[in-house]
């Protein structure tokens, strides 16, 4: 009679890590993540604990980062992330973690070594740097032949508000003075029985009227 094969269970604690407060809320970028993780698991393996940062890869000083690796050590368990560079792209923090005896698996690449991942996380800090360099390379020269750097984003603001002041100023050759004398909700009303849109093409309301109001008192 064969023998059962013996199946080890692997403990795993895993962490996200999402660079805004608006990702974290959204789910953009966390969801993908857990998703990566959850199919990656297998029985018999166990996920004991979950942490999410909602901070830049750039710093490492991480609050839930040194809570997973306490509990990771705690349980003997290994540390799982969907992604190296939602990790890490800097080959320091990662050696730093590896050499604290705590095993890191990467859901995205499952089968690397730590010696592999060394190398990733190399290739991904010095593409980083290029892609830093090549930036900046690009800003000087723009600045040396004489081109003011953000002036299309001046250019298209002051073209809005010119867009802008000049639709308050049809605006309020549409109102008759009796119509001027009410509310702003009422103001809206009429404008809406009338079918003026706004400069977006949208219905009015009170607050959009008193916007309206408050640039033609500044013209």
């Amino acid at each position: 009679m064969p023998k059962p094969i013996a199946i080890f269970m692997t403990k795993l604690v895993a962490y996200y890590r999402v660079s805004t407060e608006r990702q974290g809320k959204s789910g953009l970028g966390l969801a993908a993540q857990k998703r990566k993780i959850n199919d990656f698991i297998r029985t018999p393996d166990q996920l004991i604990g979950e942490f999410c940062e909602i901070q830049s890869g750039r710093d490492d000083n991480r609050i839930e980062l040194h809570k997973a690796l306490a509990l990771a050590k705690r349980e003997t368990a290994k540390l799982i992330i969907a992604r190296l560079d939602r990790f890490s792209r800097r080959v320091s923090f990662i050696a730093n973690i590896l050499e604290q005896g705590i095993g890191l698996v990467c859901a995205e690449m499952p089968n690397a070594s730590d010696f592999q991942l060394h190398i990733f996380a190399a290739l991904a800090q010095e593409e980083r740097r290029l892609i830093s360099e090549r930036t900046k390379a690009a800003l000087a020269e723009a600045k040396r032949r004489g081109v003011i750097l953000g002036s299309n984003g001046k250019y298209l603001a002051a073209k809005n508000r010119k867009a802008a002041d000049e639709f308050a100023a049809m605006l309020r050759a549409k109102l008759d003075a009796d119509l001027m004398r009410n509310n702003f909700s009422a103001i809206a009303r009429e404008l809406n029985q009338q079918g003026v849109k706004t400069i977006t093409g949208r219905e009015f309301h009170a607050q959009t009227v008193k916007n309206y109001w408050a640039r033609l008192r500044a013209l």
